[in-house]
Protein backbone atom coordinates (compact mmCIF):
# COMPACT_ATOMS: atom_id res chain seq x y z
CA UNK A 1 0.00 0.00 0.00
CA UNK A 2 1.17 3.66 -1.08
CA UNK A 3 0.96 6.37 1.17
CA UNK A 4 -1.18 9.04 -0.68
CA UNK A 5 0.39 12.09 -0.07
CA UNK A 6 -2.53 14.62 2.29
CA UNK A 7 -3.35 17.58 0.82
CA UNK A 8 -6.11 19.79 2.01
CA UNK A 9 -8.82 18.13 -0.11
CA UNK A 10 -7.89 15.00 0.59
CA UNK A 11 -8.10 15.71 4.58
CA UNK A 12 -11.20 17.15 3.56
CA UNK A 13 -12.75 14.29 1.26
CA UNK A 14 -11.90 11.87 4.12
CA UNK A 15 -13.02 13.88 7.11
CA UNK A 16 -16.21 13.98 5.00
CA UNK A 17 -16.25 10.14 4.44
CA UNK A 18 -15.77 9.52 7.96
CA UNK A 19 -18.20 11.22 8.60
CA UNK A 20 -21.09 9.72 6.57
CA UNK A 21 -23.58 7.35 7.42
CA UNK A 22 -24.41 6.52 4.73
CA UNK A 23 -22.14 5.02 1.37
CA UNK A 24 -22.22 8.37 -0.65
CA UNK A 25 -21.21 8.82 -4.46
CA UNK A 26 -18.93 11.66 -6.11
CA UNK A 27 -21.07 14.15 -6.34
CA UNK A 28 -22.99 14.23 -2.54
CA UNK A 29 -18.83 13.63 -1.29
CA UNK A 30 -18.25 17.05 -3.35
CA UNK A 31 -21.38 19.00 -2.73
CA UNK A 32 -19.72 18.23 1.72
CA UNK A 33 -16.19 19.21 0.71
CA UNK A 34 -17.48 22.60 -1.12
CA UNK A 35 -18.95 23.66 2.40
CA UNK A 36 -15.07 23.51 3.56
CA UNK A 37 -13.30 24.22 0.42
CA UNK A 38 -15.35 26.28 -2.03
CA UNK A 39 -12.91 26.59 -5.03
CA UNK A 40 -12.65 22.38 -5.23
CA UNK A 41 -13.92 20.68 -8.42
CA UNK A 42 -15.49 17.43 -9.17
CA UNK A 43 -12.68 16.42 -11.14
CA UNK A 44 -10.61 16.77 -7.42
CA UNK A 45 -12.37 14.92 -5.51
CA UNK A 46 -12.13 11.77 -8.12
CA UNK A 47 -8.80 11.69 -8.46
CA UNK A 48 -8.73 12.20 -4.18
CA UNK A 49 -11.09 9.23 -4.32
CA UNK A 50 -9.25 7.42 -6.77
CA UNK A 51 -6.39 7.24 -4.88
CA UNK A 52 -7.74 6.65 -1.57
CA UNK A 53 -9.09 3.69 -3.31
CA UNK A 54 -5.54 2.82 -4.40
CA UNK A 55 -4.26 3.28 -0.72
CA UNK A 56 -6.71 1.09 0.74
CA UNK A 57 -8.77 3.99 2.36
CA UNK A 58 -11.92 3.72 0.88
CA UNK A 59 -13.88 1.32 -1.07
CA UNK A 60 -16.10 1.22 -3.97
CA UNK A 61 -19.40 0.28 -4.51
CA UNK A 62 -20.13 -0.39 -7.62
CA UNK A 63 -23.91 -1.29 -9.46
CA UNK A 64 -24.79 -1.52 -12.97
CA UNK A 65 -26.09 1.37 -14.03
CA UNK A 66 -25.78 3.51 -11.07
CA UNK A 67 -23.31 6.03 -9.71
CA UNK A 68 -20.28 4.35 -7.93
CA UNK A 69 -20.78 4.69 -4.02
CA UNK A 70 -17.84 5.21 -1.71
CA UNK A 71 -17.20 3.76 1.50
CA UNK A 72 -14.10 4.70 4.68
CA UNK A 73 -12.06 1.74 6.17
CA UNK A 74 -12.21 2.88 9.86
CA UNK A 75 -9.39 1.49 11.72
CA UNK A 76 -10.80 -2.25 13.05
CA UNK A 77 -14.01 -2.31 11.12
CA UNK A 78 -14.85 -5.14 8.89
CA UNK A 79 -18.19 -5.22 7.61
CA UNK A 80 -19.73 -6.45 4.20
CA UNK A 81 -22.68 -5.11 2.40
CA UNK A 82 -26.22 -5.62 1.71
CA UNK A 83 -27.73 -3.83 -0.86
CA UNK A 84 -31.42 -3.15 -1.53
CA UNK A 85 -32.42 -4.20 -5.28
CA UNK A 86 -35.30 -1.80 -5.07
CA UNK A 87 -34.57 1.54 -3.62
CA UNK A 88 -30.35 0.94 -3.83
CA UNK A 89 -29.90 1.57 -0.26
CA UNK A 90 -26.76 0.25 1.09
CA UNK A 91 -26.55 -1.23 4.73
CA UNK A 92 -23.44 -2.49 6.54
CA UNK A 93 -22.94 -6.00 7.69
CA UNK A 94 -20.95 -7.27 10.51
CA UNK A 95 -18.39 -9.54 9.28
CA UNK A 96 -18.30 -11.52 12.50
CA UNK A 97 -21.37 -12.61 11.87
CA UNK A 98 -20.83 -13.88 8.84
CA UNK A 99 -19.10 -18.20 8.83
CA UNK A 100 -15.19 -17.70 7.34
CA UNK A 101 -14.45 -19.76 4.34
CA UNK A 102 -11.81 -22.89 5.23
CA UNK A 103 -9.05 -22.36 3.30
CA UNK A 104 -9.73 -26.11 1.60
CA UNK A 105 -12.19 -24.22 -0.26
CA UNK A 106 -10.01 -22.24 -2.55
CA UNK A 107 -7.33 -23.33 -4.75
CA UNK A 108 -3.90 -24.45 -3.46
CA UNK A 109 -1.53 -21.85 -2.34
CA UNK A 110 -4.52 -18.97 -2.91
CA UNK A 111 -3.24 -16.16 -0.93
CA UNK A 112 -6.52 -13.71 0.18
CA UNK A 113 -6.07 -10.36 0.35
CA UNK A 114 -9.29 -8.71 0.87
CA UNK A 115 -13.00 -10.18 1.23
CA UNK A 116 -15.96 -8.56 -0.61
CA UNK A 117 -18.91 -9.90 -0.19
CA UNK A 118 -22.51 -8.27 -0.93
CA UNK A 119 -26.00 -9.52 0.10
CA UNK A 120 -28.70 -8.33 -2.96
CA UNK A 121 -32.00 -8.30 -1.62
CA UNK A 122 -34.87 -6.18 -0.41
CA UNK A 123 -35.20 -3.67 2.44
CA UNK A 124 -38.01 -3.45 4.90
CA UNK A 125 -39.31 -0.17 3.85
CA UNK A 126 -39.07 -1.74 -0.36
CA UNK A 127 -41.14 -4.81 0.96
CA UNK A 128 -43.56 -3.04 2.49
CA UNK A 129 -44.18 -0.94 -0.22
CA UNK A 130 -44.22 -3.87 -2.50
CA UNK A 131 -46.82 -5.64 -0.35
CA UNK A 132 -49.15 -2.55 -0.48
CA UNK A 133 -48.97 -2.26 -3.65
CA UNK A 134 -49.85 -6.23 -4.33
CA UNK A 135 -52.96 -5.60 -1.70
CA UNK A 136 -54.08 -2.86 -3.58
Amino acid sequence: MTMVRQTKQRAAVIEVLQGARSHPDAAWIHAQVREQLPSVSLGTVYRTLDALVRDGVVVTLERAGQATRYDYKHEGDTHHHAVCRGCGAIFDVDAAVIPTLPASALPAGFQVTDVRLEFLGVCPACHAQAEAGAAG
